[in-house]
């Protein structure tokens, strides 16, 4: 920080100091191979950007909308706005083509950067004026450009040229990013350089990673999460970054690289999950009962090293059991994985136990869009699996009224883009941001108790928190996704998406033929007995009494979920 007081700084200082280390890999499905690029080749790359959009005249704070998939090209476009003193408005590449002409109109921007000719296409035959967009580049292209849309390569000078001293100030709004929209439209939120670059130091501070780590990229750019954390904070710390060619080759990507670190949601962690304990299900009376005691005495070591329990005797069988066991379930993730910071959504505990049992601690933080968006994480030494971890140096939170979590410090954003009604409604006076999340602390960690507004309010006036049912729901192994339904009715409901191949053992198990009905009378009747198996805690108006399956996934594209894989609410 004492080095660099905006984010192009921070890129300019690491590479002086790191210029011959590899800086990223990336896949070149050309050659098909992986290609290692230096800080020094990065620093080449933006300087040709640099030259580019220079040469369309834009004006300090003008916007640049960067719409394509993680990499190299969206590192350099990022990065030479930056220091050119533009705004970066980041989208997500599998959103719909009406949303993201939606956020071109809202965010005013001059310039688009995107995939391919015919995503732009899509985009531009959508209701928006788009009068301000001005100049529109593809990746690729298989047809005649039209006029004032470019192709990249041809785009790009071969060579750049340097600036010495870039064009921005720590306090200048350096992005407008937008929220999920989990309901109605989405907000602009605006991040200035110091509000990121604040909280990837505060970050760096709690959850040390090291110039040696290797992280796997595969959460959107476009997502503040990856971007503050996996991009900014691996700058910070001299880290190499792998971009994942897609999600589909997460788990053959990850036996490649072999990363040490992982920026993720839970959701990656909860199929890793219901894959294991499915194949655990299918196997041997004997491997079962080993899989069981590697998860207890690995629990126990878990314990004994975050210094919550005494040692055990038992702990002596642990490099046995560790080979036999744990150790098979770690090559899923390469390996290597020291840890894997989870965000974007609560992390159910049973997951979080099962992965610190065989040697992969998930340390989960807690965060928003509009800070930056880290507000509290857990740390590798104080892993509280059942919290959101503790406070970052230099953020403040309390409990409000109707224990409504605020935070306030140099990461929290300027506001709302062009939305000052919203802002008011987020920010008090005196700068403290409302969360919108319940909370309390717990021996000074925090945990997330409810959300002021997403209850469900059942016809008897009793009211269920929808997240706590879904959370727990997600640890069986036979659902991949769930809603809970119910608002104004006497009764719950649940809509899932069954996981395939958990659903073929459960009609051989239950004697039912593999083309029936997912909706049939009796298939219900049974998966509401095995779902109550996971509700049991919950009081008996938080019960299922009707279920609608599907093996369908909900996807970004459908409208179902948002591009980070949060549920769209009704």
């Amino acid at each position: 920080m004492d080095h660099a007081a905006t984010l192009d700084e921070l890129f300019r200082e690491r590479v002086r100091r790191s210029a011959d280390r590899v800086a990223f890999t990336e896949y070149h499905s050309v050659s098909e191979s992986w290609v290692d690029y230096t800080w020094a080749d990065m620093a080449a790359e933006v300087e040709r950007w640099q030259i580019a959009i220079s040469d369309l005249n834009l004006d300090k704070g003008d916007r640049v909308a960067i719409h394509i998939s993680n990499g190299v090209h969206w590192v350099a476009c990022d990065q030479a706005c930056l220091r050119l003193g533009l705004v970066v408005v980041p989208l997500y590449v599998d959103d719909r083509p009406d949303n993201a002409s939606y956020l071109l109109e809202h965010s005013g921007a001059s310039v688009l950067i995107t995939d391919s000719l015919e995503i732009w296409q899509k985009i531009e035959q959508c209701d928006e004026t788009l009068a301000r967009l001005k100049t529109v580049v593809v990746e690729s292209a298989t047809a005649v450009l039209p006029q004032s849309v470019y192709l990249l390569k041809e785009w790009l000078p071969k060579v750049g040229a340097h600036l010495e001293r870039g064009m921005s100030d720590p306090d200048d709004l350096a992005s407008i990013v937008y929220t999920s929209g989990t309901t109605g439209r989405p907000k602009g939120v605006m991040l200035s350089h110091k509000n990121m670059l604040s909280n990837a130091y505060a970050a760096l501070r709690s959850v040390p990673v090291r110039p040696d780590d290797v992280a796997l990229s595969f959460l959107p750019l476009s997502h503040t999460f990856e971007r503050t954390i996996g991009y900014y904070l691996g700058i910070m710390a001299g880290a190499r970054a792998v971009y994942n060619r897609s999600i589909k080759f997460i788990v053959e990507d990850l036996q490649i690289h072999q990363p040490t670190t992982l920026i993720s949601v839970p959701r990656v962690f909860e199929r890793f999950y219901s894959r294991i304990m499915q194949s655990v299900s299918e196997s041997s009376r004997v491997k079962r009962f080993l899989f069981r005691k590697t998860i207890e005495l690995g629990w126990r070591k878990f314990q004994y090293d975050q210094k919550i329990t005494n040692w055990f005797p038992s702990l002596i069988l642990w490099p046995l059991l560790d080979k036999l066991v744990a150790e098979k379930i770690r090559k899923l993730t390469g390996g290597k994985l020291r840890f894997a910071i989870i965000g974007g959504a609560p992390l159910p505990y049973d997951v979080a136990k099962l992965f610190a049992s065989i040697g992969i601690p998930l340390i989960q933080g807690y965060g928003l869009t509009e800070s930056s968006p880290v507000i509290s994480v857990n740390t590798e030494a104080g892993n509280r699996l059942d919290t959101i971890g503790l406070p970052l140096r230099g953020v403040e939170v309390c409990i409000g009224d109707d224990d409504e979590l605020l935070t306030r410090g140099d990461n929290i954003m300027l506001g709302y883009w062009q939305n000052e009604e919203a802002t008011a409604g987020t920010m008090t006076d005196d700068g403290w941001l409302r969360t919108g999340d319940k909370a309390c602390f717990d021996d000074g960690y925090l945990k997330i108790i409810g959300r002021l507004k997403d209850i469900l309010v059942l016809a008897n006036g009793e009211k269920v928190p929808p997240a706590d049912m879904e959370q727990a729901l997600v640890s069986n192994p036979l659902v991949s996704q769930v809603m809970i339904v119910g608002e104004g009715k006497p009764y719950l409901s649940a809509l899932l998406v069954l996981e395939p191949q958990a659903w073929k053992v459960f009609c051989k198990t239950n004697g039912l033929a593999g083309d029936i009905d997912l909706n049939d009378e009796r298939v219900e009747e049974l998966i509401l007995a095995q779902l109550a198996k996971n509700l049991k805690e919950f009081p008996g108006y938080a019960q299922l009494r009707r279920v609608h399956s599907a093996l369908t996934e909900w996807t970004a594209e459908d409208g179902l979920i948002t591009p980070t894989l949060k549920l769209k609410r009704p």
